[in-house]
C-alpha cells in the first residue's frame, strides 16, 4: 500500500497566519486599554439637573417687599468662573436663563423679593487674607431700609494654592503637614469670625449670610496624585480642621446660615465612577468640577444654587420678619 505524505506548509503562508494572530491580539489589547482609560480616566459630566429638589410653594408668593440687596463674597465658585454665561449659581439665584431645568423654573429670588437689587465683587484666585479686604473695600454701607442676602464662598484657596509649586504658607498651604498648619487654621477660624462681623456691619438694616463649607474633590481619598498633583499626605486631615473652623466660626453668628456644600459634593469629584466607594452616587455618579478641579462646572453650579434656595427657604420667615425695622 502506497503512504500518503502531506505536503509541508509553505513558510510565507505560515508567516502570514502568525502576522494575522498577532494584529488581532494587538487590537484587542489596544481596545482594552482604550477601554480602561475611558471608564476609569475620563469623567462623565452628565446631563440634566443635579442636586436636590426645590420645592414650588415657598415661591409662589412674597416673602418681603422690603429692599433687599443679594450680595456675593469671596473667591471663584461665587465668582463663577467654570460656568458658561448665565449658568453660575450667583446667576441662576435671581435670573436663570430661559432655558433653565423645568424643575427650577419659578423657584427664584425675583420672585418672592420683588425690589431685589445684586452686587457680586467675589473675585477668582482670591484667598481669606484678601475678603476681608474685598467686604471693606468694595461692599458699601448700607441703608437702613435695605436688607441683606449674602452668599459666600471663602477658604478653598487657602488650601490648594498653589499646587506645591510654592512652599506652603498661610492662605497657601499645599503640601503643609498639620503640625504647620495649626496656626493658619486658627488665624482662619478668627478671620471668619471677622469677616461675618464687618459684613453683618454693613447692614444696618439686617442681613443672613449664607456660606459654603469647602468641598472635597477628591470624594474624602485625600490622594491629590490621582490627579496628577504632588502627594499631599496631610490634606484631608487639614481640610476637616478647616471646614471645622469655619462651621464654628459660622455657629457664633445669628446672622449666619451654614450651606453644606461639602456633603452635597461627596461621590461627584475625581472618583465618581468608583461604585465601591462609600461616597457612591449611584443616581447620579458623574463629576461635577470644571477643568481646573477647583470651580464647579455647570452641573456643579446647579447643585450649589439649590442648596442655597432650600437655604434660604428655611430662613424665608426670618427675612419676613426684618420688614419694616
Amino acid at each position: 500500500m502506497e503512504e500518503v505524505v502531506a505536503s509541508p506548509q509553505k513558510p510565507a503562508a505560515r508567516k502570514r497566519r502568525w502576522l494575522r494572530a498577532i494584529l488581532l491580539l494587538g487590537g484587542a489589547l489596544i481596545l482594552l486599554a482604550a477601554g480602561y482609560v475611558h471608564y476609569w480616566l475620563y469623567l462623565p459630566i452628565g446631563t440634566g439637573p443635579a442636586g436636590r429638589a426645590v420645592p414650588l410653594e415657598p415661591f409662589q408668593s412674597p416673602w418681603t417687599d422690603r429692599k433687599v440687596l443679594l450680595v456675593g463674597v469671596g473667591d471663584s465658585v461665587t465668582a463663577g468662573l467654570g460656568s458658561t454665561p448665565g449658568r453660575s449659581y450667583f446667576q441662576r439665584l435671581h435670573d436663570p436663563r430661559p432655558d433653565d431645568f423645568a424643575d427650577v423654573k419659578g423657584r427664584t429670588l425675583k420672585a418672592v423679593l420683588p425690589n431685589l437689587t445684586t452686587l457680586n465683587i467675589a473675585q477668582s484666585g482670591s484667598n481669606s487674607l484678601q475678603h476681608v479686604e474685598q467686604v471693606e473695600k468694595k461692599l458699601p454701607l448700607q441703608p437702613a431700609d435695605v436688607f441683606g442676602l449674602v452668599v459666600m464662598t471663602s477658604g478653598g484657596n487657602d488650601l490648594i494654592h498653589w499646587y506645591g509649586r510654592t512652599p506652603p504658607k498661610e492662605a497657601a498651604m499645599y503640601g503643609a503637614t498639620l503640625a504647620q498648619a495649626e496656626p493658619w487654621i486658627a488665624n482662619y477660624g478668627q478671620r471668619m469670625n471677622e469677616l461675618f462681623t464687618r459684613i453683618d456691619e454693613k447692614f444696618p438694616g439686617g442681613c443672613l449670610i449664607f456660606v459654603c463649607d469647602i468641598y472635597d474633590p477628591s470624594d474624602g481619598y485625600g490622594n491629590p496624585e490621582s490627579a496628577y498633583l504632588p502627594p499631599w499626605p496631610d490634606c484631608v486631615p487639614i481640610h476637616t480642621r478647616y471646614n471645622e473652623a469655619l462651621r464654628a466660626s459660622a455657629a457664633k453668628h445669628a446672622a449666619v446660615c451654614l450651606v453644606p456644600m461639602h456633603a452635597e459634593f461627596l461621590g461627584h469629584g475625581i472618583h465618581c465612577r468608583k461604585f465601591w466607594s462609600k461616597h457612591y452616587r449611584s443616581a447620579d455618579p458623574h463629576y461635577w468640577y470644571f477643568e481646573n478641579l477647583e470651580d464647579p462646572n455647570d452641573r456643579g453650579y446647579d447643585a450649589v444654587r439649590r442648596l442655597m434656595l432650600l437655604r434660604m427657604v428655611e430662613e424665608r420667615e426670618t427675612i419676613a420678619a426684618k420688614q419694616g425695622n
